[in-house]
């Protein structure tokens, strides 16, 4: 999203709109929804076609495809908010169009990729794009509409990331089935189409006129994206080069002078990657904590479940994504009783009861799951759990993260919420990766995988417990 505002409004309501105005406004919507839809969906939908991308690519571990998860997030965090500072300089229409052709290319790519490496590259690419798409498209809806009708643009972007996080694992799973390219080559009629009605239909959305902005910090993009990945790859390496080895200690230390350096730089930085400023605000910084101890959760378990059902059970794509279905379906109608809740409880409350939910969620898996299949027994109860536990917790602690901000850095500190979202998840695939490593044998991946579930219910309960110390806005009774 825009971190400034933007000059343009789109035609006013009620009395002198036209139908010509009507249309338009859907068409911009649709197509900001679709570059919501395929930025999101990739997300989620590469879960289901590990295993099929494995059996391709002869000799590839869990560890190798898991850049294909951990590449697209690290650059995705990296990028997220010089991308808002770029639309701030050149507008958001020509920075959400960039992006959205750079993903559709970057998806052809990865479709027709004939490697692991090259599918890397690719989905390196593909994040570029995806982050241009992420704070512009915000920013876009609320031109569209307007700020009296600030509340349905929220409630458009909303719908569609939910409804494309919800459907990715069945979407992939079908896709799978025929072959996993065309898990990419779908974003590209829709990538066109939307590229092509964009043009014409988005407002510019230009910040105040002849005011410039100073350019966003790149190398501080580059500090960042290359500390979370030497992070990452001392964690995923350390199985095979030994935890206490040159190599991993070498890239523990130098993610730790390139975080070092990134904090020093955005201190001085007239646009930084990372705000101080921002950090400083007590419950602000505690959200972010409890954002990335989330999204650790939430990584570890779509990608167990996936791993699990496929690898140890033999479950086809198409299985594993109706396997996860009745639970992203409940997404929607969750996310009304989150609101309820959180009127009655407060967020506090709310983030720790759907945090504890989602860890007796995994405390299931981990307990009552066998290798023999039984679905109904083993799978739906903690399906159910964590699904439940999400949508009850992500709206209230994407709240949570932005509530002390003042009105003119809410926008800045929601992407630095994703950026920090962003973080969790590859931490999340790593540290699952490690304790997953590569199993011989049923009973081997018994246990393997069991602690990849208590590992999940810990990141969960961690997030309650840090939630705790968030200032309580439990609403008064009476």
């Amino acid at each position: 999203m825009s971190t400034h505002p933007v000059t343009e409004r789109p035609a006013p309501a009620a009395p002198g709109r036209t139908p010509r105005r009507d249309w338009r406004r859907i068409l911009a919507a649709g197509t900001i929804s679709a570059g919501i839809i395929v930025s999101t969906l990739d997300l989620t939908i590469v879960n289901v076609a590990f295993p099929a991308i494995g059996a391709d690519f002869t000799g590839a571990s869990v560890a190798d495809l898991s850049w294909i998860l951990n590449g697209y997030a690290i650059v995705f965090a990296a990028l997220l908010i010089p991308a808002g500072r770029f639309a701030d300089r050149f507008g958001m229409k020509n920075v959400f169009l960039t992006g959205l052709l750079l993903f559709t290319l970057a998806s052809g790519l990865c479709a027709v990729s004939g490697s692991v490496e090259m599918l890397n590259a690719a989905r390196v690419l593909q994040a570029v794009g995806a982050a241009a798409l992420g704070p512009t498209s915000m920013g876009l809806l609320m031109v569209t509409y307007g700020p009296e009708q600030r509340a349905k643009a929220m409630r458009v972007w909303a719908t569609a990331a939910g409804v494309a996080a919800a459907s990715g694992p069945l979407v992939g799973g079908v896709l799978v089935n025929v072959s996993w390219p065309w898990i990419f080559l779908v974003n590209l009629p829709i990538g066109v189409v939307a590229l092509v009605v964009g043009g014409k239909v988005l407002a510019s959305g230009r910040g105040p006129a002849g005011q410039r902005r100073p350019m966003p910090d790149l190398l501080g993009s580059v500090l960042l994206a290359g500390g979370i990945g030497l992070l990452s790859l001392g964690i995923i390496k350390a199985p095979d080069w030994g935890w206490i080895s040159a190599r991993v200690l070498g890239c523990l230390a130098a993610a730790v002078v390139l975080v070092a350096a990134l904090l020093f730089r955005s201190g001085r930085h007239a646009s930084p990657v990372i705000d101080l400023a921002l950090l400083r605000i007590r419950d602000f910084s505690i959200a972010n904590l409890a954002a990335a101890l989330y999204y650790m959760s939430f990584a570890a378990t779509v990608l167990s479940v996936s791993l699990w059902c496929q690898n140890v059970w033999g479950w086809s794509a198409l299985s594993t994504g109706l396997a996860m279905a009745p639970g992203n379906l409940l997404l929607p109608f969750l996310s009304v009783l989150s609101g309820k809740l959180v009127a009655r409880i407060g967020q506090v409350l709310s983030i720790v009861l759907g945090s504890t939910v989602i860890a007796i969620g995994a405390a299931w898996w981990a307990l009552g799951i066998s290798v023999e299949s039984n679905y109904l027994l083993g799978m739906l109860p903690g399906v159910l759990l964590t699904r439940i536990g999400m949508g009850l917790s992500l709206a209230p602690l994407m709240g949570a993260s932005t509530r002390d901000l003042p009105p003119t850095a809410v926008a800045t500190g929601s992407g630095l919420n994703n950026m920090f979202r962003q973080v969790g998840f590859v931490l999340g695939v790593s540290i699952l990766v490690v304790l997953i490593g590569n199993p011989v044998g049923s009973d081997a991946a018994l246990t393997a995988f069991r602690y990849g579930w208590w590992f999940t219910a810990a990141a969960s309960a961690a997030t309650a417990l840090v939630a705790l110390v968030l200032r309580s806005d439990r609403p008064k009774a009476g």
